[in-house]
């Protein structure tokens, strides 16, 4: 942490807290076998606290207590891994189909020892019967209007989808609008994470599926 800006590494210890070293232990491993496997890039080491690693794990503020998350798409572990480490209540499943990853995946969450998460070698619409959860989680995937068909079956009539966003989530929106009405969706949010800690909080589009006390 020594190397992070004081605003970071107070962001951080807020976010992780007496799990940050499983945190610094995850972002070495980005740093150097997730560089080496083609999974990060080597420019983004400078900024894999701030752009990537607390911009992901800000996401549990929406995130109730003891829920079943799925990661689509999870590539490094974001947001997923990043998620776990922060709530450890949470069970997590991420679903990555690229073998490499999956590798990757399976041998940090054992160096993490982090047994409330499992990694699927599967594509998103194959792992309908192998989920069910109330959160499902996205970053980076692809636009609304591909990603909700890939998310919404997952949640099995209740639940949320949290999609990570940038300034076009307005616009995605807007063009997911036919797409929604026929997965039953509600009205999407946009909504900010981490407005309290980060000095860019993170967009968050949130799709809530079934009845708002279920999954508020």
């Amino acid at each position: 942490m020594s190397d992070l800006s004081p605003e970071l590494a107070a962001a951080a210890h807020t976010v992780f807290g007496a799990r940050l070293p499983l945190a610094e232990r995850y972002v070495r491993h980005l740093a150097t076998s997730g560089i080496e496997r083609g999974l990060i890039g080597p420019r983004e080491v400078p900024r894999l606290w701030d752009r990537h690693v607390l911009n992901c794990a800000v996401l549990a503020e929406f995130i109730p207590r003891d829920a079943h998350l799925a990661d689509v798409g999870s590539g490094a572990g974001l947001p997923g891994l990043c998620v776990a480490i922060a709530r450890p209540d949470l069970e997590v499943t991420l679903i990555e189909p690229l073998e490499r990853r999956v590798i990757w995946l399976e041998e940090v969450i054992a160096d993490l020892a982090l047994t409330s998460v499992r990694v699927l070698r599967m594509r998103a619409e194959q792992a309908i019967n192998e989920v069910d959860c109330e959160v499902v989680t996205a970053r980076a995937v692809s636009a609304l209007d591909k990603l909700l068909p890939l998310t919404v079956p997952l949640l099995h009539g209740s639940g949320q989808v949290l999609a990570i966003k940038g300034r076009s989530a307005q616009e995605e929106i807007t063009k997911a609008a036919k797409v929604l009405r026929k997965l039953g969706g509600s009205q999407p949010e946009v909504l900010t994470a981490g407005s309290t800690v980060l000095t860019e909080p993170t967009t968050v589009v949130r799709i809530r599926v079934g009845r708002p006390d279920e999954n508020a």
